[in-house]
């Protein structure tokens, strides 16, 4: 894209809040010069990606029946428990960000699919802090 930021923005401020409330992950993915990208390390293998997300996705399917995706109302709450500190922190983010009840559920369900694929049993605050950063992109086109 050759847009200005002010073009961007603009465009992003056409997305309605309601909207963006159903997106799980929003990401700025940023241009990449020829040179970054040459000279970047090798990352994660796919077959190893893969590997891990299957595991995660067993893990649900073991604790719930479903995806985390699929999870509803109580279903998040019997499933996506929080450490104490991870709900504070929930409840920091979900005020300084103004987000609803639809956003803080969806930030949920991905703090438990990270959870998952860190195979720890309860969320933690580091899986609720990388679920934050995953809503904060278009935060202002909101």
């Amino acid at each position: 894209c050759r847009c200005t930021p002010d073009q961007v923005a603009r465009y992003q401020g056409k997305l309605s809040g309601p909207l963006l409330d159903r997106i799980d992950l929003h990401i700025e993915v940023p241009a990449v010069s020829a040179r970054e990208l040459l000279d970047a390390p090798a990352g994660e293998a796919t077959d190893r990606i893969r590997n891990r997300a299957g595991a995660a996705r067993d893990r649900a399917m073991a604790r719930q029946g479903k995806p985390n995706h699929a999870l509803q109302g109580s279903e998040i709450d019997r499933h996506a428990s929080l450490a104490p500190s991870a709900l504070q922190f929930m409840h920091s983010a979900a005020a300084k960000l103004g987000w609803s009840a639809r956003s803080t559920h969806r930030a949920l369900k991905v703090a438990r699919t990270i959870a998952d694929l860190a195979d720890a049993p309860q969320i933690a605050t580091a899986h609720v802090a990388e679920a934050v950063q995953y809503r904060r992109a278009l935060a202002g086109a909101a």
